[in-house]
């Protein structure tokens, strides 16, 4: 059962610290996007990656769209692989929807989880007055036809909304890559399920600590839903980025590692990071 969790997700790991942490990759992407974070945050702690079944290097084969039906089944692997891992708990880092992921599974098993982490997150996408998730529904559903129709195009047009920092065309270029990467039926099922849902609801219920990584100028999650999200997550710490766009830890991982070391540091004084 424990390889066989832990082959499903490709999961690797490098260092050899105490403290565990936990890096969850977004929509789209696979490990590989934390490659340049990975190795920093290893200096000093044992490092956890996984690719979300069927993307990655993942056993596209465990898929099956009754099985993912919901971003709680997402959830539900992560639970998985620390429980494989026997390593809780841990310091979870989520990048976009795998924020919502990574709550979703704190929320069902608290013990597992010691700080959360949630790089660029958005627990809703589509507006909803007085919310603003950044996206109308039409637009939205618009997203979803043109990906049915033409997935290259799709990634055309949204990789360089995601991406941002335009003077850094290989960045753009490799978010779109990655977007067309994957098998087009279960990335498709999941863009339903990443951008329709709506997790507002279970924000209250965290109780684990969280800090919340806002990006400056990111069309997907904008300013707003940081803010919210500090409100609603009891024990939360927001730190708005000086690194524009909705991947920082790609185009910023200087900034990304020094603000998750800053918030495990003041969590963890007097302990060796």
């Amino acid at each position: 059962m424990r390889e066989a969790v832990l082959a499903r997700h490709h999961v690797t790991s490098m260092g050899n610290g105490q403290a565990v942490i936990v890096l969850a990759h977004g929509f789209g992407c696979d490990q590989r996007m934390w490659r340049h974070v990975a190795p920093e945050l290893a200096r000093d702690h044992r490092v956890v990656l996984f690719d979300h079944v069927g993307v990655g290097r993942s056993d596209a084969s465990a898929w099956r769209p009754e099985r993912y039906a919901s971003l709680s089944d997402y959830g539900r692997d992560v639970i998985e692989i620390i429980e494989s891992l026997q390593c809780g708990p841990v310091v979870f880092v989520g990048h976009s929807v795998s924020g919502s992921i990574g709550m979703l599974a704190a929320i069902a098993r608290p013990d597992l989880f010691e700080y959360l982490v949630m790089l660029c997150p958005n627990p809703c996408f589509i507006n909803d007055p007085p919310y603003e998730g950044g996206f109308e529904r039409a637009d939205v559903m618009d997203l979803l036809e043109l990906m049915d129709r033409n997935m290259s195009a799709w990634a055309n047009f949204f990789a360089p909304v995601a991406m941002k920092n335009d003077d850094r065309p290989e960045l753009r270029q490799e978010l779109q890559d990655s977007l067309c990467a994957g098998d087009p039926v279960i990335v498709r099922h999941f863009a339903q399920l990443v951008f329709l849902a709506d997790v507002r609801a279970e924000l209250p219920k965290l109780r684990v600590p969280s800090l919340i990584l806002q990006g400056g100028d990111d069309s997907v999650a904008p300013l707003s839903v940081g803010d919210y999200l500090h409100q609603q997550l009891a024990q939360s710490t927001l730190r708005r980025m000086a690194a524009p766009g909705h991947c920082p830890h790609m185009s910023h991982p200087h900034e990304t590692v020094a603000l998750i070391r800053e918030y495990l540091a003041d969590r963890y004084a007097g302990k060796q990071l």
